[in-house]
């Protein structure tokens, strides 16, 4: 997953674990684009590389606007934004006290600290 928004370009990619936070999924995903159409680019190649493993979005918002793409799938919850967007809702400070467990640009490959994190590619 991080690959396929990385391999899009998408900009301060940052992984935050919070099973003991929230009760609806484990980990948050957020990075951003630099437009419009690079926000939907990043959203189909997370969601494509995924789909190519074997899991299917329960859900997508936003996709046709392209400020604020949102992916479900369950375990995992993707956050694309344009950057301005992103800046105004501050979900990394909403998910501050999560446990950060990837933050690019200083990615090196896909880490999986923890074992649900790895079928993600996480």
């Amino acid at each position: 997953m991080l690959s396929a928004a990385l391999d899009k370009k998408a900009g301060e990619v940052s992984v935050y674990d919070v099973r003991e936070l929230a009760g609806y999924t484990d980990y948050i995903v957020v990075c951003n684009g630099r437009s419009d159409r690079h926000v939907q680019a990043i959203a189909e190649g997370v969601a494509l590389a995924l789909s190519q493993r074997g899991e299917k979005p329960v859900g997508i918002e936003g996709a046709e606007r392209g400020t604020w793409v949102l992916l479900d799938f369950v375990d995992v919850v993707v956050h694309v934004f344009y950057e301005g967007v992103r800046d105004f809702y501050d979900l990394d400070g909403l998910w501050s006290d999560a446990p950060r467990i990837h933050h690019a640009p200083g990615y090196e490959g896909d880490e999986a600290p923890y074992a649900r994190a790895a079928g993600f590619g996480l």
